[in-house]
């Protein structure tokens, strides 16, 4: 007998699916046609997994700070520059305070 592949979205939505608890474990098993023992290993897989996936959150922000920074930079450039032409607009109008 051939094992059936299933492809990483649908295993995902089964676990899904079980992680709701709506229905048992046994009745999603045999709608599905799989094994009630493959999806307890799916579903601890994908618990297993979870802390990762908080943490890679952190990594991805990180990468950010960045493009935070440049921007940062930019926005205090940009004030310079203004503060710079309202202190020349105030001298020409004659406002010089």
């Amino acid at each position: 007998m051939m094992r059936k592949r299933h492809s990483a979205a649908f295993k995902a939505k089964i676990v899904q699916e079980l992680l709701r608890e709506e229905k048992p474990l046994r009745e999603i098993a045999a709608q599905y046609g799989i094994h009630p023992s493959q999806l307890s290993k799916w579903r601890a897989t994908v618990i297993e997994a979870m802390p990762s996936l908080f943490e890679g959150g952190a990594r991805h922000k990180e990468k950010g700070e960045p493009d935070h920074e440049q921007e940062t930079n930019e926005l205090y450039a940009e004030i310079g520059r203004l503060t710079t032409k309202l202190a020349w607009i105030k001298k020409k109008s004659g406002l010089d305070i």
